[in-house]
């Protein structure tokens, strides 16, 4: 959210606060002040100079969205922009959590995100957009209109992390159909960071935050030198950023760490059967995962339920919560409490950049950029866990704890391994970019430019304390030797069966035998296992990445004004040709590689690339000016031709206009078709193994919270895999443990995918009244229609597909398998196919009034809004619509929006600022209507949300400048049952910082 400054405190308090502040952090900074913007394309701040009376203005610039330059007010494509000013104001050091408040970017993924078990494998840390709901690979993030290299193997997904807060002039957000101006992966719209120009002088701005529970504390500082050369007609400008977040353990917190105060809302074992006027959830604390405990659930006499804890206590199973995938309230079991791992990584970003432009002649402007950016992340998941592990009647630790008459059978034991190394991943990232061009005057009617870029990521990235398969095996059998000491079987007998649960794969990392160098490895009793047998079962797994871009850009832009003139003026023009190639490397660990290990499937090194050759043109037909009903009539179209060396040729094109009957009011409008070709990923990712939870549809429990073609398709499905009735009307796999369990399937990509295509228009109104200087609102309509897309479900989704369609028949349906004996899925496939279909529409709403009250001060006030009336997901051609409205994943609420209130008066600046999102779901419509009492009606929604910042700022002097501020100042949290929706888990966070801004040095 746009959270501004707010000034106050004096002078002798600032000098006291800010050495504090220095001792603390590097050094001070300030962003340098931004030109006047209009607000169509970029809305002034508090910080902006006010706009004339008359707000039109006749200076050309290119605008996100067109490479022709033109007055800032004709651009005919809708836009939100924040100027670095507002970005500052906000008191968030991370881009993305200060874009996030966007109406239009509200499920990008931050860093609380890739965080714990919610984090993408590779991905801790990760920042990425997400334009509309529509995913990040359809988002298309741009540098100074360039594109930039991705962030992750096989994608286009840009880091966030890597832009430079300190450097942005402004960000630019537009919506849909820009394939045909800036090519493929556009199909949502475009985020835009504009960078600043020949920066002149000195800035240094330092900031330290930290949450009222004294934890997610940040660090920030920032320096950019800039200076110009050879008569102003050179300038070169060096920059560098540091950023410093710190991690937040899920222990750490009461919501979420603590069993008595974490609460779920789960199935109510009285309310089974269901009854009528009964809640079939309620909300439930001290949750834990049934029968597995941190030091060990034995079971004895192997029938499936524990006898005794790993430490020799009798086990107490708790309150069994049948119906609510394998939960116990209280007794001896692991608490869900913190299980998941960490609610925010640990992140250190150190950020360098170096931008130079020399003016040769009027027709010669060389330019060069260059970045380098170094990204360390760090984030613990979950534990390991044991499941009905069978430990062998001889093993010693087992003899040893029950005695040789107790575990005569051997015993299962479960158990979830916090003490063996809870698995965590650790991420070095490295960016590095390149820009190099020249652009020139030809004559008065044209120029041209060319541009060269080529990025770099590279990345290892170390998955920590996984465990590998023989050696674990091997280490668990263990038995007393006849000298009297514990050793693992396999080193008295090197052909034995290293695997009492029947592993039958030969051992492939050690040798068995005397010096194999097994260590035992006991699970009875938590920390009682040796450094020794840790050092022998876990590995710490590295791979590596590298993903590259070139590419080539040459245009030719201006207008035939030499030659002729329209009413309106003369025709301006924009042509070019581009080429593009994106190369991908991942190498994966020998380990993942071999299939080594327990507890991650096979995974293979994948490479690809692709390159593409296009060639665009853009037209802008000014038809009428100055004219009574015509103050403006304009006509707009580009057209892009691509040929991919993957999906071969495509066809991009976008029509668009505008309309000012009078000069207060402006009518816009467009109309487009945007493809987005296949990612490296999805076409070249080899199968491999892979592990998922799911929780079956075909379950009683969960039949009828699906569609309505459900309950005969699981039935039918049951029949197909060859069960019987009788085994149909008993299958319960949400209440068997080895259902439940986390399943191995495969994943992988498709070769034969072709583009996604998308069509787009936006219709709306921009109204800036002469009788109310200061004032602009616009409204624009978007509706954004995407066929042929490319969908890649998780398991979860996969199985729940396969049985919500009208028929068995299905993409979904081919790529799962059930067991003929259970009828457990025992086996899937998850890939992506062209299948599947998106639709969203709504309402864009932005208002700005800057006014002057004389000695009270000076006030803005800005509001962005955003009504979404339509979000829908069709998986496959036939099946029915899935409405995705205030659906809480994405999340998409029914009413969005952020609002500012600034005022200023001399150097104190106060700022207040609130972000709102109306409720979301939840449970899905299909779950409610299905089962109208699943909970009490006061939790079907999540609760609106209303986060208020406030900031305070003070001028101290010409050059330096102190601010504070608290973010969330009313300490709201996430819902009941709720770690982040609809607030984020931080609650009310603190800051203070302080800028030097001198413009010589």
């Amino acid at each position: 959210m746009s959270s501004r400054r707010l000034e106050l405190a004096v002078r002798s308090s600032l000098a006291c606060l800010a050495v504090s502040l220095l001792s603390a952090s590097p050094g001070f900074a300030q962003t340098a002040p931004t030109p006047t913007q209009d607000p169509v394309t970029a809305a002034p701040t508090a910080d902006d100079a006010a706009p004339p009376t008359d707000s039109r203005s006749d200076e050309e610039i290119i605008v996100t969205g067109s490479r022709i330059a033109r007055p800032e007010l004709s651009s005919p494509t809708p836009v939100i922009s924040y100027s670095a000013a507002t970005l500052e104001q906000s008191g968030r050091t991370n881009i993305t959590d200060f874009l996030t408040q966007n109406p239009a970017l509200l499920g990008s993924s931050t860093s609380a995100q890739q965080s714990g078990s919610t984090s993408g494998f590779g991905q801790t840390g990760v920042n990425l957009l997400n334009l509309r709901n529509l995913g990040t690979a359809r988002t298309l993030v741009l540098v100074d209109g360039r594109r930039h290299v991705a962030g992750l193997p096989g994608s286009a997904s840009v880091d966030i992390n890597t832009i430079p807060q300190d450097l942005i002039d402004r960000i630019d957000v537009t919506t849909g159909g820009a394939s045909a101006v800036y090519g493929a992966d556009g199909v949502s719209g475009v985020v835009n960071f504009v960078l600043k120009r020949n920066f002149e002088g000195l800035s240094l701005r330092s900031q330290t935050g930290i949450s009222e529970s004294g934890d997610a504390g940040n660090r920030y500082f920032s320096a950019t030198a800039g200076k110009n050369f050879a008569g102003d007609r050179g300038n070169i400008a060096l920059s560098y950023e540091f950023r410093d977040d710190d991690r937040v353990s899920s222990f750490n917190r009461a919501r979420t760490g603590d069993p008595l105060q974490a609460y779920g809302l789960v199935r109510d074992p009285t309310d089974i059967p269901d009854q009528p006027g009964g809640f079939d959830r309620v909300l439930t604390n001290n949750l834990r995962y049934a029968d597995s405990s941190r030091d060990g659930a034995v079971d004895l006499d192997l029938d499936e339920l524990p006898d005794f804890t790993g430490s020799g206590k009798v086990y107490d199973r708790g309150r069994l919560l049948p119906g609510s995938g394998g939960l116990t309230q209280g007794g001896d079991s692991t608490p869900t409490a913190g299980y998941q791992g960490d609610l925010q990584p640990k992140n250190r970003i150190h950020n360098f950049n170096l931008l130079s432009s020399f003016q040769v002649a009027p027709a010669l402007r060389l330019f060069a950029q260059g970045k380098y950016t170094n990204t360390k992340s760090f984030s613990v998941a979950q534990p390991s866990f044991d499941f009905f592990t069978y430990l062998a009647p001889d093993n010693a630790f087992l003899n040893d704890r029950f005695g040789v008459d107790a575990s005569a059978n051997g015993a299962y034991i479960s158990r979830d391994n916090f003490d063996l190394g809870v698995r965590g991943e650790s991420t070095k990232r490295e960016t590095y970019r390149s820009v190099i061009g020249a652009d020139g005057k030809i004559n008065d009617h044209a120029t041209y430019e060319l541009t060269y870029v080529y990025g770099r990521t590279d990345s290892q990235f170390i998955s920590s304390n996984y465990r590998i398969a023989d050696r674990y095996y091997a280490a668990l059998d263990a038995v007393r030797a006849p000298n009297g000491q514990i050793v693992c079987r396999s080193s008295l007998d090197p052909t034995a069966n290293i695997d009492p649960n029947n592993y039958d794969q030969p051992a492939s990392t050690f040798t068995p035998g005397a010096n194999g160098g097994c260590q035992p490895l006991n699970l009875l009793g938590e920390n009682v296992t040796s450094a020794a047998s840790l050092a022998f079962i876990n590995a710490d797994l590295l791979n590596r990445y590298r993903v590259q871009q070139h590419v080539l850009t040459g245009s030719l832009s201006g207008d035939f004004g030499q030659f002729f003139e329209l009413p309106g003026g003369p025709i301006s023009f924009a042509i070019g040709g581009e080429y593009r190639k994106e190369i991908s490397r991942f190498i994966s660990d020998p380990l993942q590689v071999q299939g080594a290990l327990l507890d991650l499937a096979q995974i293979d090194s994948e490479r690809g690339s692709f390159d593409v050759k296009e060639a665009f043109g853009e037209l802008r037909v000014p038809l009428l000016k100055d004219l009574p009903f015509a103050d403006t009539l304009e006509l707009n179209a580009a057209l892009r031709l691509s040929d991919y060396s993957t999906v071969g040729k495509t066809t991009t094109w976008q029509l668009s206009g505008i309309w000012a009957p009078v000069r207060d009011i402006r009518f816009r409008g467009g109309y487009s078709q945007a493809v987005r070709a296949p990612n490296i990923t999805e076409l070249f990712s080899p199968t491999n193994g892979t592990f998922s939870f799911i929780d079956d549809p075909c379950d009683p429990e969960n039949l009828p919270e699906g569609t309505q073609y459900r309950v005969a398709n699981c039935q039918a499905a049951l029949t197909a895999a060859g069960l019987s009735p009788a085994q149909i009307a008993a299958f319960n796999p949400v209440n068997d443990p080895t259902a439940t369990v986390s399943l191995p399937g495969r994943a992988g990509g498709n070769r034969n995918l072709n583009e996604e295509v998308a069509k787009t228009w936006t219709a709306g109104v921009v109204f800036q009244p002469r009788f109310v200087p200061g004032l602009m609102v616009t409204a624009d309509w978007y509706n954004i229609k995407l066929t042929n897309a490319i969908n890649t479900p998780t398991a979860q989704q996969l199985v729940d597909l396969c049985v919500d369609q009208p028929s068995l028949t299905n993409v979904y349906c081919a790529n799962v398998t059930r067991s003929g004996t259970t009828g457990y899925v025992s086996n899937y496939l998850v890939g992506p196919q062209n299948v599947a279909a998106f639709r969203t529409q709504g309402l864009d709403v932005q208002a700005n009034y800057r006014f002057d009250a004389g000695s009270v001060g000076i006030f803005n006030l800005r509001l962005v809004g955003n009504y979404l009336d339509r979000l829908d997901f069709v998986p496959t051609p036939g099946a029915d619509r899935e409405n995705d409205l205030l659906n809480s994943a994405y999340p998409a609420p029914k009413y969005s929006g952020t609002f500012d209130l600034t005022w200023t008066s001399g150097p104190i600046t106060l700022n207040y600022g609130l972000a709102y999102l109306s409720k979301v779901r939840r449970y899905s419509e299909d779950q409610i209507r299905a089962n109208p009492d699943i909970s009490d009606p006061k939790y079907f929604f999540y609760r609106e949300k209303w986060e208020h910042d406030l900031q305070a700022s003070i001028e101290a002097t010409e050059d330096f400048s102190f601010y504070f501020g608290v973010n969330n100042f009313t300490g709201k949290e996430g819902d009941v049952a709720s770690v982040s929706t609809p607030y984020g888990f931080v609650g009310r966070y603190f800051y203070a910082g302080a800028r030097i801004r001198m413009p010589k040095f």
